[in-house]
């Protein structure tokens, strides 16, 4: 997954996190699909490449085949949420008061979506 595609996944996931505790707040939470433990796993299947180890594979061969693969992923989802609470707090700490989590997180999604935060800018 390229790491915009990523960054996008992650606002996603906060945007939807925030659905779902709006829903919870009112007592709609029941009705919600995608509440329960299986979206972390979901968010992970889609995250996260797919590795191949050889079954004969030494175990050094397959340390460094997972922290190959996995590396770049988890870098660039741990890049996401970090830039994402990072944009929350600096609105916070602005004192604006027509600052909402949804509209920063929007336009956090607009400026990815420009490319603002592709590798190498």
């Amino acid at each position: 997954m390229e790491r915009a595609e990523i960054l996008k996944r992650v606002i996603g996931i906060l945007t939807e996190a925030q659905e779902i505790r709006r829903a919870a707040e009112a007592g709609e939470d029941e009705d919600l699909p995608g509440t329960g433990p299986d979206v972390v796993t979901q968010l992970l299947n889609e995250m996260l490449p797919s590795i191949r180890v050889p079954a004969d594979a030494a175990p050094e061969e397959v340390a460094r085949t997972i922290a190959l693969a996995l590396g770049p992923a988890l870098q660039s989802m741990v890049a996401g949420f970090t830039l994402a609470f990072t944009s929350l707090a600096l609105a916070m700490e602005s004192g604006r008061p027509d600052a909402s989590a949804t509209e920063v997180l929007r336009t956090l999604a607009l400026q990815i979506e420009a490319g603002l935060f592709d590798e190498g800018a």
